[in-house]
């Protein structure tokens, strides 16, 4: 064995040791090692290493100079300061006091070294390098020195506040979260259907794989094209319908809607061979049979949440090959089609990552929703791990109670057969963007048969589909199809009420739109939500206002108030 092999085995051994999400993110380590092992060589051989590491040792001095003048009431600036959206160093101990300001200096110093490195090291392949460099912030963000109750100024005076309390009430949490499996994110006696997830309505249809709710009318008459809602099956559906004042779903039945909604079930063991067919079949298809027997319309809306959006795509273009006309519009929200630039997320779904999470699927016939979690959760590991991590361990406070954080972490399974078919076919290999390529009951998908009007939302800040690869559904699809960006990411850019002050968009003609920064840099930025935007565009797309439909009928007659039972299993 090399020496070299030697090493990079250590080093993989190492990475599995600290690594602190083991169970719960499958993740190659071994690759990971390789791919560090390699940019270590490259940064031995590049003169570009040198001038970095000059940098880092000049940097310091100016430090030590800085401090001794603070030492001695002599007043200095920094030598680097946090950006403006760094939360972990706001108190202002940390610009104040000598010693933290130091060690604060310090970390800052060395981080911004240690990611030079990984973001200009080269001789590394794509993917590898966006390994590093999502790694190598990782290793960053755990280290700052906000983690840790001894360079902690907060933590400190906490501690002495409380006589210490605050960190034995800490240590407190932190074996309750042991013990439950993970970090609590938000408190509250959230309940669904009784707190959130409240909007009046009946489950009346149910197989093996859906619930479908009809939402009760607010209004005595009602558009007469229904909207079919189909939400991501790796979340629940009630993110659509928090609390009152932030429920689309509200939201549209008051704007005289006929809405229904589909709610995925929490599958276990025994449904680890349901693929992506048993999705479409027993999922949108067996749904829009229901809606349109209650409706008694020929037409339906359909709209499609991140991954109930791509499922959604798909049926469009089956619907297209079939020439079933039965969809008069379709709506996507923060969705891709096009999964060849997926944003980090593309760093977890190359071959030998799914080859792990396949081998974790077998033993239990699907993806524990653990998993899937951490791993979102680590794509902004300082506001979704490090930050509760401080509050719930160095200072002894449980967080405020927070809806949408309650509904993060209720997350769902994946059966194995449709989480290996998903990742295959859209991440690795992208066959959605493949005319023929991607077989559904044996019809070839293409996008480009698709010819209904559609609308598409991005969000500015999604950190899961990066809001230029949504933007790639204006050249896929044949139909007039309007795309729309909102602020912030990828669940508040939809969950944007009118309520929301803060909330703006921007509205920009996509036809003859190759290039999503050029779309943007026309596009007007509009105050308030899209969501008023969205129910004028639906509004001319669902048909005249008449009489409210029953709630089910003789065929499909309710069976339990919403939210259902599905959205219940744990």
């Amino acid at each position: 064995m090399s020496e070299n092999k030697k090493i990079a085995d250590a080093y993989t051994q190492f990475l599995k040791t600290i690594n602190p999400f083991e169970e719960n993110i499958p993740f190659d380590f071994e690759g990971l090692s390789q791919s560090f092992f390699k940019m270590a060589v490259q940064l031995s051989q590049s003169d570009e290493t040198w001038a970095k590491n000059l940098k880092l040792s000049s940097q310091y001095l100016e430090l030590i100079q800085q401090t001794t003048n603070k030492l001695y009431n002599l007043n200095t600036g920094d030598v680097i300061q946090p950006s403006r959206s760094d939360r972990r160093f706001k108190d202002k101990e940390w610009s104040e006091q000598i010693y933290f300001n130091f060690i604060k200096q310090a970390y800052l110093i060395t981080s911004a070294w240690a990611q030079d490195l990984a973001d200009e090291t080269m001789g590394l392949g794509e993917n590898e390098h966006k390994k590093v460099k999502f790694f190598t912030r990782e290793l960053i963000n755990s280290a700052s020195p906000a983690n840790f109750a001894v360079t902690n100024p907060a933590a400190i005076k906490k501690a002495v506040e409380t006589q210490g309390q605050s960190l034995f009430k800490g240590l407190q949490n932190l074996a309750t979260d042991i013990s439950e499996g993970s970090i609590k994110m938000t408190s509250g006696d959230f309940k669904v259907g009784e707190n959130i997830g409240i909007s009046p309505g009946k489950v009346v249809f149910q197989n093996e794989l859906i619930e479908l709710i009809q939402y009760s009318p607010s209004k005595d008459n009602a558009y007469s094209t229904p909207l079919l809602i189909i939400p991501p099956w790796i979340n629940k559906y009630y993110i659509l319908d928090l609390t009152p004042k932030n429920s689309l779903i509200k939201y549209l039945v008051d704007n005289r809607f006929t809405v229904f909604v589909i709610s995925w079930k929490n599958p276990d063991a025994s449904m680890r061979d349901f693929g992506l067919e048993n999705y479409l079949t027993l999922g949108p298809l067996a749904a829009i049979k229901v809606v349109k027997e209650i409706t008694k319309s020929e037409k339906v809306n359909l709209a499609g949440y991140c991954l109930g959006g791509t499922l959604l795509s798909i049926l469009l273009a089956y619907l297209a090959e079939t020439e079933d006309l039965v969809v008069e519009s379709a709506t996507f929200f923060v969705t891709l089609q096009d999964f060849s630039e997926p944003g980090e997320l593309g760093i977890f779904t190359e071959e030998s990552q799914i080859a792990l999470i396949e081998k974790k699927m077998a033993k239990v016939g699907y993806l524990p929703s653990e998993m899937m979690g951490g791993t979102f959760n680590m794509l902004r590991s300082n506001d979704l791990i490090w930050s509760f991590v401080i509050q719930n361990y160095l200072m002894g406070e449980r967080p405020k109670p927070f809806d949408l954080l309650y509904w993060n972490s209720d997350s769902t399974r994946m059966p194995a057969k449709m989480h290996s078919e998903y990742l295959r076919n859209m991440y690795l290999e992208n066959n959605l963007i493949k005319p023929g390529t991607l077989k559904i009951k044996g019809y070839g998908i293409d996008l480009s048969k698709v010819k209904v009007d559609s609308y598409s939302v991005g969000a500015e800040n999604d950190h899961i589909v990066p809001w230029q690869s949504a933007f790639e559904v204006t050249n896929l699809f044949s139909g007039a199809l309007r795309f729309i960006l909102g602020n912030s990411g990828h669940i508040a850019g939809i969950v944007s009420p009118p309520t929301n002050e803060r909330a703006y968009y921007y509205s920009n003609s996509a036809e003859g739109q190759k290039d999503a920064n050029k779309w943007k840099t026309g596009a007007k930025r509009n105050a308030g939500t899209w969501w008023n935007d969205w129910a004028n565009w639906l509004s001319n797309r669902s048909g005249d206002l008449s009489q409210t439909p029953n709630i089910g009928n003789e065929k499909y007659s309710p069976i339990c108030d919403a939210p259902g039972t599905y959205v219940l299993e744990k």
